[in-house]
């Protein structure tokens, strides 16, 4: 299916093929292995493609901010990454097509209940750097303090911290699999997952990515990515 015009394709797709930087760093929205990846961003990228009339190449990596810098770099054309003020300046968005939780989980015996509690001064949280809840923390917090790392959970496990920031899911998912930890069930931070492609790009341009992301959530394609890869289709989000 080709679905853009001639500007559309070589502004966006210069080499003739679109080439998608997927960040499998964060399993709700990517699984499986660098040369075989899946999930709900491989399947918008393979629609974005489609409607180019192009073949699509996914670049892939562990970290959200690594798949920026591969797209600032012109190493990709699109990548997949929370709407944030710190990426607005150099990233034009889509409408999110997903929303995501970022909860925070603590020591059993933690005297820490609620967000609240955790931002307080003397508190040290372990974060994923450049994660979108590491920039979100970074401009909100008030009274506790950041450590940041590779991965959030590692840093925690380091010691030295008194809470762990994260992903909703997986974050769950490590707090079911350690008796040691449990999670503050309220959220501090709803993470709204997009399609981003840098600022130099045509009006058209993000136009054309705005209208795709639209379509794939209206005719059920995002929320079957979602339920294929063991998601909950509760995730997608709301039309534009």
């Amino acid at each position: 299916m080709v679905d853009a015009d001639a500007d559309v394709l070589a502004d966006l797709a210069p080499t003739g093929v679109l080439r998608a930087a997927i960040n499998l760093g964060n399993p709700v929205l990517a699984q499986g292995f660098a040369h075989a990846p899946a999930g709900v961003t491989v399947e918008i990228a393979r629609a974005v493609a489609s409607r180019l009339g192009v073949p699509v190449e996914f670049v892939c990596f562990d970290a959200a901010r690594r798949s920026y810098q591969a797209m600032a770099s012109g190493d990709a054309d699109i990548c997949f990454l929370a709407i944030e003020p710190a990426r607005e300046a150099e990233v034009a968005f889509t409408a999110p097509y997903v929303v995501i939780e970022g909860v925070f989980a603590v020591p059993q015996g933690s005297p820490l209940r609620t967000v609240a509690d955790v931002d307080a001064p003397g508190v040290r949280i372990a974060v994923k750097q450049g994660s979108a809840y590491d920039l979100y923390l970074t401009r909100t917090l008030r009274h506790a303090t950041l450590v940041r790392g590779a991965e959030s959970i590692e840093v925690f496990r380091a010691g030295g911290v008194e809470a762990v920031a994260g992903i909703r899911q997986p974050l769950t998912a490590t707090v079911d699999a350690d008796p040691g930890l449990r999670l503050i069930d309220e959220r501090f931070m709803q993470i709204r997952q997009a399609v981003g492609t840098t600022r130099d790009r045509k009006p058209g341009t993000v136009e054309f990515l705005r209208s795709t992301v639209e379509a794939v959530k209206a005719d059920g394609t995002v929320a079957a990515a979602l339920r294929r890869s063991g998601q909950s289709d509760t995730l997608l989000a709301p039309p534009a």
